[in-house]
């Protein structure tokens, strides 16, 4: 039976590790400097590409924002579509697209320097320094290139007498001979820069620098994986040069005498080459375990609370400890009120429809291939196709005639699972637009950036009959809206017309129906096919460059203060929710013959109650 490699908290690492710290080498990379400021790795990459995509596109950078997921999105689109370099997670895409941003090694080392300037030690580095200054811990590897832990170390030292002080030596590509010098004399303690130093003249980055480490700190880091055991923090294992030592040291008898503890926030974090070699390792019958901490100061707190420093350094310590962002508070112990203060702009939903008809083709077909042919034929019917088989609501008779193209035949139900399947999420989208807009004033708009439900507005030679149902239904609408339902933008001469937009979601356990409040406005399309492609362009949005009448929306909506938003939330919910069976069909089928989907809704909206008694809620107007 293989050996296993075990999983730890932190807090039962730091147990053993206590009993003898000097057994243990450390291995830090850009994790473990996170919260001390400095930029990690994937910062770093989302920097470059994103200084790519403006270089590109001729943009100011000041103008991308590189932690906005929209931007991250369309920033790794375009960079995708032009193969400019690795695939994202791929362990050479930082120095890939660090060396395409700055080709010379001088430019690296500048823009090495002005990201370690943003650093301050953390905790985690001040209890490291503890350790060090303690002699508690013979040497540190590390990929990065800040100064952090000999600053902090360098701090601790000075709170010690002087005949007491580690001084560690501080070894990186330019000085090598330093490590080979600690390892030869045991000279501890030991802290080798694997990539080198900010202030190197020599910097590893880019994927021809990483290849091969440097040879002498290579045999100095081997050489310690066979006289210690081994903590990794805050290393992701991206460059081949540090995990090729480590597999050599791997196959020399006796290494790792301590064993091998990867310290991680989940073992899902880690990457197919750690795990590959941890396997391999832990074949080798070495001790190798996986530490589950949440970053480096809370796997560091952990060890500091097992291990006891010379007073003065214990306060240096200690004062750098954030406090608890959890902790132990008293549950109320008397009733909240019950008059809700909150009112949601959602509609609980009863069981969704569980089944739909299933049509087999005898060749495949896409979902809007399938609506293409629906339209052709003048059948309404709401369909998802997942390739030989199509989940319809709808006639029967009409949906087998109008897809004869393409050899449907019907071949029973299909089951819904919305939690689990995209295309029945989406078929259930469009069947509750489609029912909710069903004899009443309203039309659907079903788009990519989202389905609507719009204010019809009727037409000239409507029946008198139905245009007096359709203002008795949309007086409520009217009333808490206090403007008219639609019309022209001022000056722009834009039809407008207010709506909903409508979103299924699941929360409490069971399905809602949320609805949010939006004005419409029918922009005329000014894009040009050439510019289909263009990756600036939001994907998620009408496919427009510039939205003309934001002002005026913003201003039409900007008065609206809460008696206004639940005077419109109660309107739309009553018209939405006003069927006197409370439920809603998407095609309205009375006979056998088809599928229907049918939606049980209320018209009663959620509320948020408070959870406890403050004075803000028994205050009188």
């Amino acid at each position: 039976m293989e050996p296993k490699v075990r999983t730890l908290t932190g807090r039962q690492f730091a147990t053993t590790f206590a009993l003898a710290p000097q057994r243990f080498a450390w291995l830090l990379g850009a994790g473990a400097s996170a919260s001390a400021g400095i930029p990690t790795a994937y910062m770093m990459i989302r920097d470059f590409k994103t200084r790519l995509f403006c270089q590109e596109l001729g943009l100011p950078r000041r103008e991308v924002d590189s932690a906005d997921p929209l931007w991250v999105n369309r920033v790794n689109e375009f960079l995708r579509r032009r193969a400019a370099i690795p695939p994202a997670g791929d362990p050479s895409e930082y120095s890939a697209a660090f060396e395409m941003v700055y080709p010379s090694p001088i430019e690296r080392r500048k823009y090495i320097e002005e990201a370690i300037r943003l650093g301050t030690p953390s905790f985690g580095h001040r209890v490291l320094a503890a350790l060090i200054s303690t002699k508690r811990i013979p040497c540190i590897f590390t990929t990065n290139f800040d100064p952090l832990v000999e600053t902090a170390a360098t701090q601790t030292d000075q709170l010690l007498p002087a005949n007491e002080r580690a001084m560690p030596t501080v070894a990186a590509l330019d000085s090598a001979d330093r490590a080979d010098r600690c390892i030869r004399e045991s000279a501890w303690p030991l802290i080798a820069k694997l990539h080198g130093d900010y202030q190197s003249t020599s910097l590893k980055n880019t994927e021809a620098e990483l290849r091969n480490q440097d040879e002498k700190l290579r045999t100095v880091l081997t050489s310690a994986c066979q006289r210690f055991g081994l903590v990794v923090v805050g290393y992701s294992g991206r460059d081949a040069s540090v995990m090729d030592a480590l597999t050599q040291a791997v196959g020399t008898p006796g290494a790792f005498p301590s064993g091998i503890y990867w310290v991680t926030r989940s073992p899902r974090d880690i990457s197919p080459a750690v795990t590959a070699f941890l396997d391999a390792t832990a074949r080798g019958q070495v001790n190798v375990a996986i530490v589950e901490s949440e970053n480096f100061d809370e796997f560091a707190a952990d060890i500091a609370d097992e291990t006891s420093f010379p007073e003065s350094i214990e306060r240096h310590v200690r004062e750098a400890r954030q406090t608890p962002i959890l902790r132990s508070v008293s549950l109320p112990s008397t009733e909240a009120l019950k008059f809700p203060v909150l009112r949601c702009s959602a509609l609980p939903l009863g069981d969704l429809p569980a089944e739909a008809r299933r049509l087999s083709l005898s060749r495949s077909a896409t979902t809007v291939q399938v609506r293409e042919l629906l339209r052709g034929a003048d059948v309404r019917g709401i369909v998802a196709s997942t390739g030989r088989n199509v989940a319809a609501f709808g006639v029967d008779g009409e949906l087998v005639a109008a897809l004869e193209t393409v050899g449907a035949r019907l071949s029973g139900t299909i089951q819904l699972n919305p939690e689990v399947d995209s295309w029945a999420l989406g078929l259930l989208y469009d069947a509750l637009t489609r029912a909710l807009s069903r004899q009443r004033p309203l039309f659907a708009r079903m788009r990519r950036a989202g389905h609507f439900l719009l204010v019809a507005k009727g037409r000239p030679d409507e029946d008198p009959q139905w245009a007096r149902e359709r203002e008795r239904r949309l007086a409520g609408l009217k009333k808490a809206y206090d403007s008219p339902l639609s019309g022209t933008v001022p000056k722009l001469g834009y039809p407008y017309t207010e709506g909903v937009r409508i979103r299924l979601e699941q929360c409490a356990g069971r399905w809602w129906c949320v609805f949010d409040p939006v004005t419409f406005v029918d922009v005329p399309r000014t894009r040009t096919g050439a510019e289909e492609d263009d990756p600036t362009e939001p994907t998620d949005a009408a496919p427009r460059r510039v939205d003309p009448a934001a002002d005026w929306r913003r201003e039409r909506w900007a008065l609206r203060y809460n008696e206004s938003w639940t005077d419109i939330i109660a309107a739309w919910a009553n018209l939405l929710g006003g069927s006197e069976d409370r439920t809603v069909r998407s095609c309205g089928l009375e006979a056998e013959g088809g599928v229907d989907a049918i939606f049980p809704i209320s018209n009663v909206t959620a509320w948020c109650r408070p959870s406890h008694t403050h004075d803000y809620f028994t205050r009188r107007r």
